[in-house]
């Protein structure tokens, strides 16, 4: 049994589906969010648990207090959040500088067609509409991914609101898990949220290039999140590293690994042999 992100859930569903005939084993996967993921395995309610926002030295170390050994990180998916929107007459993509996602989340922009907007999208008719701000309501890496990224481009965000993987929201909505925020997005003219990249494409939802630190607006794809995981030079023994706001002309600045947690004991000799497998 395992339980948390979201973010890999529609590919992790296929692989564990994959490898149940070929591992002779059933794995029961609880897609419930980052924060649920680290919760459960922590508490040692699952077998594994599963996470887009890599565990902090405190979270390390109540895993091992609590257990005696430690939780290993390993990477599996690079994915993305994406901005995406609902704007009544708006099918184009649409760009966004890092100060307006961060203008837009902290509440102080909070119109379609704000100059911090319109002047990004040049010939694009923004209709003077509210912003309607969708976020996450529970614990998830997708939130720490965006919140992450937006404590490196705003100073203002990085003191007021900070990283994690739930935060104070200035402004906004709240959805359960990535399908919860398409939903509201779908439903509410003049939305804007963060999903990751799959649910975005999946539930055909616009979504928009995002300003690098090259200066270049960049849409989000296999090539471009691929790029962001290339800027990292030297892996850390323990796999735990950002690729938010990477460096480099052809990256999507919010991208993200995401981890399987995976205890370092496993005393169930059956379940240690299928889950190694």
């Amino acid at each position: 049994t395992g339980a948390g992100a979201t973010f890999p859930a529609p590919i992790y569903q296929k692989w564990f589906n994959d490898y149940q005939s070929i591992g002779n084993v059933q794995i029961n996967y609880q897609p419930n969010g980052s924060g649920g993921g680290i919760k459960a395995v922590t508490e040692g309610t699952v077998d594994f648990g599963a996470s887009d926002m890599p565990l902090n030295d405190d979270q390390l170390k109540a895993f091992k207090d609590k257990h005696g050994y430690r939780v290993l990180l390993f990477p599996t998916v690079i994915g993305a959040d994406v901005p995406t929107y609902n704007v009544p007459g708006i099918t184009q993509e649409l760009n966004f500088t890092p100060e307006a996602l961060a203008g837009i989340f902290l509440g102080h922009i909070t119109s379609w067609n704000d100059p911090a907007i319109a002047k990004s999208n040049p010939g694009v008719k923004l209709p003077n509409a509210k912003i309607v701000v969708v976020h996450r309501s529970e614990g998830s890496g997708t939130t720490f991914c965006w919140t992450d990224y937006l404590s490196k481009i705003s100073p203002e965000w990085k003191t007021k609101v900070g990283k994690n993987t739930s935060v104070d929201w200035p402004t906004g909505i709240g959805g359960k898990g990535n399908d919860g925020v398409a939903g509201l997005i779908k439903q509410q003219q003049g939305a804007l949220g963060y999903v990751e990249l799959i649910y975005a494409v999946k539930n055909h939802l616009p979504y928009g290039k995002v300003q690098n630190q090259a200066g270049k607006f960049i849409k989000a794809d296999l090539q471009s999140v691929n790029a962001a995981a290339a800027s990292v030079k030297q892996m850390p023994a323990d796999f735990r590293v950002s690729i938010t706001d990477a460096p480099g002309a052809a990256v999507y600045p919010i991208s993200t690994f995401t981890w399987l947690l995976i205890p370092e004991k496993i005393s169930d000799a059956a379940k240690r042999k299928a889950l190694v497998g």
